[in-house]
């Protein structure tokens, strides 16, 4: 009893928030789409007199209600009528028939979760013509993302900076009459940097040569180091997963048919980490990942890269129109949102509200996916297979796609299969062409897709991945959403850095390890995250980077960290998947399973990314479920004996050597003096109330509180 006391005091956070609201992003993909097929008709502004005095298409009419009472109460399930009638408890809406059991959990999860809805004004008349709408493109092509970047000068500083970064960084800083925090120390940096470079604690070894290093190359020599670490590409695949929305099977199973899973999706995921590792410029990076087997068709080991859009979600009854509506949407999206940082897949059912997206783009687009089959390619050539060349059974095959029969599509009109317009030539953007795009001729128009992406003067794609690799850093990126550079998206807060970043990113031959290693050495990064309360009074989100912020560890980070003290780590790189949560699984996270149809429960409590759909950044929850599982879990009892085993074995029986070597596998530091009292006379103590005061259970006890401690699961 006395153990919980203390460790309840220690784990439980001052304060603790529920799950965090869904982005805009989410309610044009999940939640308008099903309103403007299904309600409009009957309650929006086109409609006339609305049914039952109900409107749907703005935020403050469904708030408000119709005749009966609010349709929506952000945060109250029960309160909302609209999800009554979607679930024909009451009301029954759609009359036509009710949604699927998955559309209205949407829905319920949107309400639960805030409820997000931009729409603050009635729309305009919608027109079933699918010529672009009546856009000025030269005024569009004003907007900062649609500008080339360009590299700026360093602002003049008071101090000499040698990276360029801290030069921008630290003139914001200067106008808004703040200084930078110093330094932090070794000890903090060294597991900062390796932590974020090959998500892996410093060994105590490590962490010695470092402090006891004095040489001013040291740090870039640790720097080099971790970059040409094999790690490395395992910690950075971890965050391209996100973005590629990668998993192994599908959200649904019809009884054990599982003949859309992906069983072998793992030789993506090891193609990933090591083009990272390889340094892959950026831009064939996205060349390999969209056109792989059209840009190298004899070299089929490179084709396995078409994961990122072979695994994608695939439904049953593929042959009805609207499913395979359905399929383009994602592929429209992961590219979207992934590779450009543009939501459009929202210009489906209609213009894009805000950006400057025709719904004419969005089909041009789907028509390249239409023109692109999933194709399960044989491993071997003994491998049976289909007259169509695919193999039969998933589990002799790589998951990538082919050329299809090559078609241009019609806009389904608010999204609707059976209401078609015009049939739109597929091409890119418009606006990243100055509104007169070049229809793509050749096959499906993946590789010529492909090109535009990943050209120099694409304003998008290089300041979208330095953005990434800058949020993952620093908590956020220069652009706050990282996946929505539009006129919903933040605005970036050092704009002239980002520019300057993503040109000479470009430059520099898309090398991903040279923008790792330009911001890794910046002293923006090498601050101590100290707080300082005359920067709070003036910044308290940290917008300008007057200090490093402290972070919570991705749950990979904060795995791989327990089983490296525990000794358990198997570093072995590359192979099939693993369920993360078992007690005696030894292999890094990274090659956890990722299910769309029921993900691992540990890899969900701690925040992973529903794999269903892309994710730009990962939502944060601390809650009571994350604690529990820490104290009472058998994962974390089983390594808790296992890091007591180790100390022991390693340190002998001196109790203040045990407790240090456990601080300093844990947490890269050695014990204060009061840790070390405190711990020796917990272990040590006989008060009659443990069968065995001295033995392991104290011991046990003693590594489960530090396993638990958030010191394990923050970095400095």
């Amino acid at each position: 009893m006395r153990y919980l006391l203390l460790t309840t005091l220690l784990l439980v956070p001052a304060t603790a928030r529920g799950e965090a609201p869904l982005d805009t992003d989410w309610f044009e993909t999940h939640i308008r789409p099903v309103l403007v097929k299904h309600c409009y008709e009957c309650h929006s502004t086109e409609s006339g007199t609305p049914k039952g005095g109900l409107l749907l298409d703005t935020r403050n009419a469904m708030r408000e209600g119709g005749d009966s009472g609010p349709a929506v109460v952000p945060g109250d399930v029960d309160a909302s009528l609209l999800l009554e009638a979607l679930r024909y408890e009451s009301y029954e809406m759609p009359p036509s028939g009710k949604l699927p059991d998955e559309v209205i959990a949407k829905f319920e999860q949107w309400i639960a979760r805030g409820a997000v809805d931009p729409r603050d004004a009635p729309p305009a008349t919608a027109t079933a013509s699918t010529k672009p709408a009546a856009i000025d493109w030269k005024a569009a092509a004003q907007f900062w993302a649609f500008q080339p970047p360009q590299r700026h000068d360093p602002p003049t500083t008071g101090a000499p900076t040698a990276n360029r970064i801290d030069a921008f960084i630290q003139a914001r800083l200067a106008d808004a009459g703040l200084a930078p925090n110093p330094t932090a120390d070794r000890h903090v940096l060294i597991r900062r940097l390796t932590y974020d470079l090959t998500g892996l604690p410093p060994t105590p070894d490590e962490v010695d040569a470092f402090i006891n290093d004095e040489s001013p190359q040291a740090y870039e020599q640790l720097v080099d180091r971790l970059l040409a670490s094999p790690h490395f590409g395992e910690r950075w695949a971890a965050m391209w997963l996100d973005v590629a929305r990668y998993a192994e099977d599908q959200a649904h199973i019809v009884g054990n048919n599982k003949s859309l899973f992906y069983p072998n999706a793992w030789m993506y995921r090891d193609w990933l980490i090591q083009a990272f590792n390889d340094d892959i410029p950026y831009d064939e990076f996205v060349r390999l990942q969209l056109a792989a087997d059209l840009i190298h068709p004899d070299d089929q080991s490179s084709h396995v890269a078409l994961g990122f859009i072979g695994l994608g979600p695939k439904y049953y009854r593929r042959g009805a129109p609207e499913v395979m509506a359905d399929e383009w949407e994602d592929r429209v999206d992961v590219v979207g949102r992934g590779l450009l940082g543009l939501t459009v897949a929202c210009a489906r059912c209609h213009d894009h509200k805000y950006d400057p997206i025709p719904t004419s783009d969005y089909y041009a687009l789907a028509g390249i996916f239409a023109s692109t089959r999933m194709f399960n390619r044989p491993l071997t050539d003994e491998a049976e297979k289909n007259k169509d060349g695919q193999a039969k059974d998933p589990e002799q095959s790589i998951h990538v796609v082919r050329e299809g029969t090559p078609k241009d599509i019609a806009v389904m009109i608010r999204g609707d299969v059976n209401r078609r317009g015009d049939v739109v030539p597929r091409h890119f953007l418009s606006v990243l062409e100055h509104g007169s795009p070049k229809p793509f001729t050749e096959g499906s128009g993946r590789q010529q897709l492909a090109e535009a992406i990943a050209s120099p003067d694409n304003p998008l794609t290089a300041r979208v991945i330095v953005n990434r690799i800058w949020h993952q850093y620093f908590g956020r990126g220069l652009v706050g959403t990282p996946s929505n550079f539009g006129t919903l998206g933040e605005a970036p807060t050092h704009p002239q850095l980002l520019d300057d970043l993503a040109a000479r990113f470009v430059e520099q031959g898309w090398s991903l390890k040279w923008l790792h290693h330009e911001i890794v050495t910046s002293e923006t990064y090498r601050q101590a995250s100290s707080l300082s309360v005359d920067c709070m009074e003036v910044d308290p989100d940290n917008r300008l980077l007057w200090r490093m912020p402290r972070r919570r560890m991705s749950v990979e980070q904060w795995r791989d960290g327990i089983l490296a003290a525990t000794g358990r780590l198997s570093l072995s790189v590359g192979g099939p998947s693993i369920t993360p949560s078992e007690p005696d699984e030894q292999r890094r996270t990274v090659y956890s399973e990722r299910s769309r149809f029921q993900l691992n429960p540990m890899l969900a409590m701690f925040d992973f990314p529903d794999p269903n759909a892309h994710s730009g950044r990962r939502v944060e929850t601390t809650t009571p479920l994350q604690k529990l599982f820490v104290i009472n879990s058998p994962f974390m009892v089983q390594q808790a004996t296992w890091l007591v085993g180790r100390a022991a074995s390693d340190a002998g029986d001196d109790p203040a050597a045990r407790i240090d070597h456990m601080y300093r596998l844990l947490y890269g530091r050695a014990p204060t003096e009061d840790e070390r009292t405190l711990a020796v006379a917990f272990t040590s103590a006989d008060d009659g109330t443990d069968d065995a005061a001295d033995g392991p259970d104290r011991w046990q006890q003693l590594a489960q509180v530090l396993l638990a401690s958030n010191e394990l699961l923050f970095l400095d």
